[in-house]
Parts: C-alpha cells; sequence; structure tokens
C-alpha cells in the first residue's frame, strides 16, 4: 500500500506541473488531460507494484523484469505528447516511420518533460536538466527529424533563457499560430 500511495503522489505532483507548464504555454485544456491514462489499472498497478520512490521511472524496473514494459506500451499509445505515439507504416517504402508531430503535442511533450526533470531531479534541476536528458539519448531515439529539431529548438531555448523566457515565446507561437522555429 505504501508503494501504491508514492506512485499516486508522484504521478499527480507530476500530472500538477505539467498542468502549470501547460497553462503557461498556452493549452492549458490539453494540460488538463495530460496523462489522465497513468490512473488507469494497466498503468497503475504496475506503477505501483515497481515504484522506486520516485528516483526513476517504474516502467524502467519493469522493463528490467519482463524485457519490455507493459504500462509504457499502454501510455504511448494513448498520449500524443509521445513522440513514440507517432509512428506509422508508410505504404510507399513498406517500413514503420517517424511522423512529424503537431505544434500542439510537441508544446505538451515539452511543458512533460519539464515537469518530469524537475520532479525526478529535485534540488539537482536547472534550467539544462531537460535538454541534457534529451541529448542523452539522442543517437538511438526513433523520432522525426523536424519533431526532434523542434523540440531540441525549444529545450535549448530554455537552457539559455530560463523558463519565463521560453513559455513567452511558446505563448507566442501557440497564440499567434507560428512555427516552433522561427
Amino acid at each position: 500500500m505504501k508503494k501504491a500511495w508514492g506512485h499516486f503522489r508522484t504521478i499527480t505532483k507530476h500530472r500538477h506541473k505539467v498542468i502549470a507548464n501547460c497553462f503557461r504555454a498556452g493549452i492549458f485544456w490539453q494540460g488538463l488531460r495530460h496523462d489522465l491514462s497513468k490512473y488507469s489499472p494497466t498503468e497503475f498497478i504496475p506503477g505501483a507494484k515497481y515504484y522506486q520512490g520516485g528516483k526513476r521511472s517504474p516502467n524502467e524496473s519493469e522493463r528490467e523484469t519482463y524485457g519490455y514494459s507493459r504500462a509504457w506500451l499502454h501510455h504511448k499509445g494513448r498520449n500524443r505528447h509521445h513522440f513514440e505515439f507517432w509512428t506509422d507504416y508508410n505504404p510507399k517504402t513498406k517500413k514503420l516511420e517517424a511522423v512529424k508531430m503537431p505544434k500542439r503535442f510537441v508544446v505538451e511533450m515539452f511543458c512533460d518533460r519539464v515537469a518530469a526533470s524537475k520532479i525526478y531531479m529535485k534540488e539537482n534541476y536547472n534550467d539544462a536538466s531537460p535538454l541534457g536528458y534529451f541529448e542523452k539519448s539522442k543517437k538511438t531515439r526513433f523520432i522525426n527529424q523536424e519533431t526532434s529539431d523542434e523540440i531540441e529548438f525549444l529545450l535549448t531555448k530554455l537552457s539559455k533563457d530560463g523558463e519565463k523566457a521560453t513559455f513567452a515565446y511558446i505563448k507566442d507561437l501557440i497564440k499567434n499560430d507560428k512555427p516552433i522555429i522561427q
């Protein structure tokens, strides 16, 4: 029961940070729907079972046990702010390809990454942390190149200009329907 309560508190704290970030970015209603699938039995039960005190994602421990995470497969298939959602079979090439994400989901992914970095890194967080996490797995990531460039642009802006300036930039591009990279 202790692990379940800890997991519930961690995912709820994370979700509330994402909602606040989405509000700052101008996508409030999208933020309200963020990660609701984490409360479903398919994701919550393994999350509680493999909860590690909020130090890292329970999905990592589930992967170590089974070779994959059923909770993650469920999660990424229902949440469009994950680039892993955006893959599809191309009938011309007959291959699975990464698809470009719509801007509003790239922005939600940014809000999610900032919140997750703060939750997991706690007092060690700084504005360069989300970019560092992104860069760490850049070579092995299966993501559309334009999408990768857009999220990296926003994370780099955060690292250089800080939260206030980056969220103001994002809110303006959402409000005025501008491209992420101008």
